[in-house]
């Protein structure tokens, strides 16, 4: 099996910590969806969500690739 370039190592480690850093942050978002705690309206879910959305098609267009829905929310190579 060959090995790893350090290059690709880096990544593998960095990605995936921050990508977990994301899905962590997207459940405490979604926190905020106990309207017993917090109001809100259906309009500021869908600014709220554009936005997310939005950010999220741009940098998978600076990666240059369609990536696949992932079902869980752990994030690995």
């Amino acid at each position: 099996m060959a090995k790893k370039s350090i290059r690709r190592e880096r990544f593998e480690k960095v990605a995936a910590k921050r990508t977990q850093k994301i899905l962590d942050l997207l459940d405490i978002l979604g926190n905020c969806s106990n309207r017993a705690n917090y109001e809100y309206s259906e309009e500021d879910v869908r600014k709220m969500f554009l936005a997310i959305e939005g950010k999220t098609r741009n940098i998978k267009a600076s990666f240059g690739q369609s990536i696949s829905r992932e079902e869980k929310n752990r994030f690995k190579f």
